[in-house]
């Protein structure tokens, strides 16, 4: 199998301008707002790489419950347990709103693996901030309230900690998803999201805007976050 002339190693390499033009083996997808892009229990053949929008990853019990396990925004990969040897997806992927996204077969990601290293690190540099990312939310579920919980789920939405300002999010969730994704009730999550704009932490019309003022309230740990018992 020849290899595309992108995947040839060389300096001028980058991982980027690569995800971003369709090849052998990638091609360039827009998906519209709720779209689903794989469901749990297809085959996995291909790696995604979101390049504009948020996905939303979900899983289905036996029983028919689901529950939403993560948001990814752009730059970040999904469905990458393909690599590992995964032959179903074990989970449904949904775009939250319009996104382009870029699909690479699990045979020309490999290549790029083994023949461009920086693309390698690019992509390990991923998994490891993936990897913290989940240490992170395992420790925010085990120790932290709900509306703490909340409130980083907010931030983290809103790309706070990135290039630029306050910035709304780009797409109405729910406050059943909110709730879903936190591991509370409805009747809470609109009770805390209620005290947040009350307190002037977000404005919430429609779409969410999160101000810096939540963020400072979470990193100094301030006792009108924390849950009311």
């Amino acid at each position: 199998m020849s290899i595309s002339p992108h995947v040839q190693g060389s300096k001028e390499f980058d991982p980027l301008a690569f995800l971003s033009k369709a090849a052998a083996g990638r091609t360039i997808q827009r998906y519209r707002k709720n779209q689903k892009i794989f469901s749990q229990g297809d085959v996995a053949d291909a790696v995604f790489f979101i390049r504009s929008g948020k996905v939303k990853i979900t899983v289905l019990s036996e029983h028919g419950k689901e529950a939403v396990i993560g948001f990814l925004t752009e730059r970040q990969f999904f469905g990458e347990g393909c690599l590992d040897g995964s032959k179903l997806r074990g989970a449904t992927s949904h775009a939250m709103e319009e996104c382009v996204i870029t699909s690479i077969t699990r045979t020309a990601m490999l290549a790029a693996l083994a023949k461009e290293p920086k693309f390698s690190t690019f992509f390990l540099t991923y998994l490891l901030a993936r990897n913290s990312r989940i240490e992170d939310d395992l420790i925010d579920q085990l120790f932290n309230s709900s509306e703490r919980r909340l409130a980083r789920l907010l931030l983290l939405l809103a790309n706070f900690g990135k290039e630029g300002g306050p910035m709304p999010i780009p797409v109405t969730l729910s406050q059943e998803t909110l709730a879903e994704t936190i591991g509370t009730t409805r009747s809470r999550v609109s009770f805390f999201m209620n005290k947040f704009r009350k307190k002037g932490f977000i404005n919430y019309n429609g779409k969410i805007e999160v101000r810096r003022s939540l963020l400072d309230a979470v990193l100094r740990d301030k006792p009108q976050i924390r849950e009311d018992e």
